[in-house]
């Protein structure tokens, strides 16, 4: 069947089957919470299809239009789902407006995680890629002497997901954004899927037999990868060590987070357990 979920005219006609579609799903965020994870996990359904990379179209190449995007996009077949993931649309201004204006109906999942752990891990990724940065200590406080949080470094900023989530609830119904546990994509892979696969009308197709969890990695992997017999865990770039940051500097973080994390979890009904 064809059909996308644009006005007629505005992109040319899809040719029967096997046509590319815009995504009626795409995982929003967040940095460092576990989207990649998510997506490889969701591969594994034969009715998902996804882009590999993140193509960052509504916040860095929303200019190239959304005919370009949907040539991005994989072919699909008739009742499979089209996805991408770019996790700094969460924090991004234009995107709520820009996703909206392409399809009301987008679904939206955001993989949400401990707010203090994901801005260590956060500063890990960027340490790996310069080694020369300031200490993470010395990034987090404007004044270390007052204790005053750098709101404006972006990894203690995107942690603020109440503040964000705000931004979306102008454009979409609390219903149409689905909020997944990095936590528990780790720790209970198979059920953090269900309730994904059930949010994009799936069958549950991927269970607890699909994964094993690999000591040495600290993570679950897949024992057969979509398209492949081999098993496969996520890259080394995943599972990094993070450095030991100073005891007193996390507990004054938890204490910052520590509002926004109630209020985030009175606007979505769930208790992510982060304190």
């Amino acid at each position: 069947g064809s059909g996308g979920g644009s006005a007629a005219g505005t992109l040319p006609p899809l040719l029967g089957d096997g046509g590319k579609r815009l995504p009626q799903a795409i995982i929003i965020g967040v940095k460092k919470g576990g989207t990649r994870a998510l997506l490889e996990f969701l591969r594994v359904h034969p009715d998902v299809r996804a882009v590999g990379a993140e193509p960052h179209f509504f916040d860095r190449n929303y200019e190239r239009g959304l005919a370009w995007y949907r040539d991005l996009m994989p072919r699909t077949l008739e009742g499979q789902i089209t996805m991408e993931k770019t996790p700094s649309y969460f924090v991004t201004k234009e995107a709520p407006a820009r996703i909206s204006s392409m399809s009301k109906g987008t679904k939206l999942i955001v993989v949400v995680r401990d707010p203090v752990t994901r801005a260590i891990s956060d500063y890990t990724q960027t340490l790996s890629k310069k080694p020369d940065i300031p200490t993470f200590e010395s990034l987090t406080f404007k004044n270390r002497t007052t204790g005053l949080i750098d709101t404006s470094w972006s990894a203690i900023q995107i942690g603020i997901y109440a503040k964000h989530l705000e931004n979306w609830l102008l454009y979409f119904p609390i219903g149409q954004i689905l909020f997944v546990s990095g936590e528990r994509l780790i720790s209970d892979p198979a059920g953090e899927l269900g309730r994904v696969q059930d949010f994009l009308g799936l069958k549950r197709i991927i269970t607890d037999k699909h994964f094993y969890f690999n000591k040495t990695k600290g993570f679950p992997c897949l024992k057969k990868a979509e398209g492949s017999s081999k098993p496969h865990c996520l890259g080394k770039t995943k599972g990094r060590t993070h450095p030991d940051i100073d005891q007193e500097v996390v507990q004054r973080l938890r204490d910052f987070y520590r509002p926004f994390n109630m209020k985030f979890y009175q606007m979505t009904g769930q208790d992510f357990g982060w304190d």
